[in-house]
């Protein structure tokens, strides 16, 4: 369990005076799976123009797997030799793994159907360039493919690529190009998926912002809370053919098997398990209280002591979506619902995300909210009133409050 949990479950224990309990807050696959990720980014060419944000697209996400549970190797603005050094420390380390994932920012390019990644120090020259100063797409994948049961990837290097033009018109390969080609899928373990920052044979922008159009959507949809990546990875299609006006759209080649959550959250547990206590007996009246019935009122003790800790409205009047509401928080008070979705949040949207990830963007571009999904979250909260205590929510837990309250009059 997470040190914060942790220091949270302690803080419970002294208020409830419990002799033992449970905190089922979060569960994760993370929990009983092994999760290993290759993380590279290279901007700092030394034959080419530098790139802006690769590397800081691949520290973001290398940050971004810790917190869903990867042991993560990464290397940044590195050479062939040291590329190569990296992807075999990973190999060593990714056989057996759950899931395997690689991700890559920088330069890419395409030649013969073949896709090849270039370290900072790529030099392309003849037709031989390819072998001595490229890494194959294909060798990486060969190394995250033993043993391994799924297998993610996710390759933003289809940036715009003056080494590719280079290499097609001095040594006349056929086919060379910055837009990378279609991978074939292999079978094996439970499937793979592999994303491309933009179609096949098409340019990706390195964007203008911190980060590239398609890593901050991966960014933002990779980990959301029960969501497939089957599911974020459209969602990530979505943000980024809105981004770019409609220039650039990922592409997706999935053969899964089975479906990949990276952030499962249980939101129907029971936040406190009771555990029985032995049984007493009253001065030899004979009388004694069961073990499963002192369980039963620890379990509700502690439930009634959570329900406290519940903030309350500074208003009784009914909430509706378009209207002002007294939250009790000056940070959001007279707004109303449509309008604080519309705005900033005041905590991360995605527990563990670096806050120059999130600070400054806006609520419904994070979360895609509108009146109909936000309802189906509200009564949510409604059916299981402590589960606004969970986790923080972007908005607060005030605002969670007034959603229960919102989907308890109807949505309206």
């Amino acid at each position: 369990m997470r040190p914060d949990l942790i220091a949270w479950c302690g803080g419970l224990f002294r208020a409830t005076g419990l002799a033992a309990f449970a905190l089922l807050l979060i569960l994760t696959n993370a929990n009983a799976e092994r999760r290993v990720a290759l993380v590279l980014g290279n901007s700092q060419y030394q034959h080419a123009a530098p790139l802006a944000n690769p590397v800081r697209d691949a520290q973001a996400m290398a940050e971004r797997l810790k917190n869903l549970g990867f042991d993560v190797i990464s290397g940044f603005d590195l050479t062939k030799q040291q590329t190569q050094t990296t992807v075999a420390r990973f190999a060593k380390e990714v056989r057996g793994a759950d899931i395997a994932l690689f991700f890559y920012a920088g330069h890419g390019l395409q030649a013969s159907g073949k896709n090849y990644l270039l370290p900072v120090d790529a030099a392309l020259e003849d037709e031989t360039s390819l072998d001595f100063e490229a890494v194959s797409v294909d060798f990486v994948l060969r190394q995250m493919s033993r043993e391994t049961s799924i297998r993610l990837v996710f390759l933003d290097a289809c940036r715009d690529n003056p080494l590719a033009a280079v290499l097609a018109r001095t040594a006349g390969i056929k086919g060379a190009s910055s837009g990378l080609a279609e991978i074939p899928i292999e079978n094996g373990g439970a499937g793979t998926l592999v994303a491309f920052a933009a179609s096949p044979n098409q340019l990706a922008y390195d964007g203008s912002g911190e980060h590239s159009p398609f890593t901050s959507a991966l960014l933002q949809h990779i980990g959301e809370s029960n969501i497939s990546i089957t599911e974020a990875m459209n969602r990530v299609t979505s943000d980024v053919f809105k981004a770019t006006a409609g220039k650039q759209r990922p592409w997706i080649n999935v053969s899964l098997t089975t479906e990949v959550v990276l952030h499962r959250v249980d939101l129907n547990v029971p936040l406190i398990v009771g555990e029985a206590t032995p049984p007493q007996t009253e001065g030899g009246s004979g009388a004694r209280n069961t073990g499963a019935a002192s369980g039963q009122n620890d379990d509700q003790l502690a439930l009634d002591l959570l329900r406290k800790k519940i903030p309350e409205l500074a208003t009784n009047e009914p909430i509706l979506f378009d209207r002002p509401i007294k939250f009790g928080d000056p940070a959001i008070d007279g707004r109303s619902i449509a309008q604080l979705i519309k705005g900033k949040p005041l905590f991360s949207p995605v527990e563990g995300l670096d806050k120059s990830v999130w600070e400054g963007k806006h609520c419904d571009g994070c979360h895609e909210w509108d009146e109909t999904r936000l309802c189906e979250q509200a009564k949510n909260f409604a059916a299981n009133e402590v589960s606004v205590l969970r986790i923080q929510h972007p908005l607060g837990t005030r605002f969670k409050v007034a959603l229960a309250k919102w989907a308890q009059g109807g949505c309206k």
